[in-house]
């Protein structure tokens, strides 16, 4: 005999479609299980040992390299990294950056595109910069350890710029729900036929299901901070490669000794003509170039509509399959 299919869950489906589009935190379960990592009796104990170990290493390293700088850069990378793992896994964001790494590649051309009219002028400014002795002559000067905290530190800058505009973004969203936005939310997804019975139903008040707040909000905001976070990464990258080859055509190593004062440079195994001057100096510019590019994202119109006309269907969609979602589960519960 042929086994019988169970109908599907619609709750479980849709679970499993927030997991799938980076909204880990729009599930009960995974919601209570990052709730109680973040209490104090969980999660004290381990950032002290976190902060002892990497304080330890951090010195260590510091110590032996004779420099001064490279204590609170190895500190700062690793307290990063461990705050990174503990979010993936015991605050379950895993689901959210998976999303937020797929997004942006699903979004490569609107990236390039993007690139090619932020770059010309960034590149103009850049270059004005590069070409120029004390550039060169602060660069050299200043440990990798130094460049690297440098980047450390125009990155903090971005985050806080972008955790500034974007909660703006999410509040459009959940403000604009209605009747008819529910319908283009949910359509295509777990929650489609839900959300007609519930439409139909004058009893359930769906929109008032729609404000997003607490772990949910943050997961929103999150996720959009990491996709612009891997673009800004690799416009940076962009531009360091390009300095790079830039500078190994024309920088000369007379000149390279002139601006840097140094007696001698010191060339970068299995990469040719390039230096580590000219790498130092690469790197610091395509850190400013990062923040720039952070900072248009915030205050540019034309580059905030592109790049928020793209993410504003995959908001429409959270807010408005959550809002069914919830109203769903306030019913089953009432009606239990």
């Amino acid at each position: 005999m042929p086994r019988r299919r169970h109908p599907a869950d619609p709750r479980r489906e849709t679970e499993r479609w927030f997991l799938a589009n980076g909204l880990s935190y729009f599930v009960p379960g995974e919601r209570a299980a990052a709730r109680a990592a973040l209490r104090p009796r969980h999660l004290l104990p381990l950032a002290a040992l976190v902060l002892l170990a990497t304080a330890a290493l951090g010195g260590t390293l510091g110590w032996v390299s004779q420099q001064v700088s490279a204590a609170p850069a190895v500190w700062l990378t690793l307290v990063i990294l461990a705050a990174l793992w503990y979010a993936s896994t015991a605050l379950h964001a895993r689901p959210i950056l998976t999303f937020a790494l797929r997004r942006t590649v699903r979004s490569a051309p609107l990236l390039v595109g993007t690139a090619m009219r932020a770059l010309p002028l960034l590149l103009l400014f850049v270059a004005f910069l590069f070409i120029n002795a004390e550039a060169w002559e602060m660069s050299a000067s200043l440990p990798f350890a130094t460049h690297w905290l440098v980047v450390l530190l125009l990155l903090g800058i971005g985050v806080v710029f972008q955790l500034v505009r974007l909660p703006e973004e999410v509040d459009k969203a959940d403000d604009a729900v209605d009747a008819a936005f529910l319908e283009r939310a949910c359509r295509g997804t777990p929650m489609e036929a839900t959300q007609a019975a519930l439409a139909a139903d004058p009893r359930v008040d769906v929109p008032a299901y729609a404000r997003v707040t607490g772990f949910e909000r943050w997961n929103l905001i999150i996720a959009l901070l990491l996709i612009q976070l891997v673009q800004v990464v690799a416009l940076i990258c962009a531009v360091f490669a390009f300095l790079l080859v830039f500078g190994s055509i024309i920088m000369q190593q007379e000149t390279q000794l002139a601006w840097t004062g140094l007696e001698r440079t010191h060339h970068v195994p299995y990469l040719g003509s390039v230096s580590a001057e000219l790498v130092k100096v690469s790197l610091f510019l395509a850190s400013f170039s990062g923040l720039y590019f952070i900072v248009s994202a915030v205050t540019d119109d034309t580059y905030r509509h592109q790049f928020f006309s793209v993410v504003t269907q995959e908001l429409e969609r959270a807010v408005g399959v959550r809002a069914v979602y919830r109203a769903l589960r306030a019913q089953e519960e009432g009606v239990a």
